[in-house]
């Protein structure tokens, strides 16, 4: 039905693109992104977070106690997380970082009541 010439063009576009996701994907992590991804991934998810309760809370859906509430607990994980760290050169463990991302579920679930 296609031509080779055709496949071959579709095949180098291709390519390219994903070649061309791969880079930028590679040039927007940061060194201490690439270095210390379970961290960084836990710290996103605390930004999410944070972002949530600020927007349930302007909407009404959280009040101020709820809001001030889950906002001390993402510090505690923070804190925690930064704790870990701090004992693993750091850098968290892969069970730090489940653990981590268990109480995070926690408190993600308090945010969508």
């Amino acid at each position: 039905m296609f031509g080779p010439m055709f496949v071959k063009a579709v095949t180098v576009v291709f390519a390219s693109a994903l070649v061309a996701g791969a880079a930028g994907n590679a040039f927007a992590d940061t060194p201490w992104e690439r270095h210390h991804p379970r961290r960084e991934q836990v710290n996103d998810r605390l930004e999410n977070q944070s972002r949530r309760i600020n927007h349930e809370y302007r909407g009404g859906e959280l009040t101020h106690r709820q809001a001030h509430q889950l906002h001390r607990d993402d510090r505690g994980i923070r804190y925690e997380e930064r704790r870990m760290a701090r004992l693993d050169g750091g850098h968290i463990t892969r069970a730090d970082g489940y653990a981590l991302n268990q109480q995070e579920n926690a408190v993600s679930r308090m945010i969508g009541r």
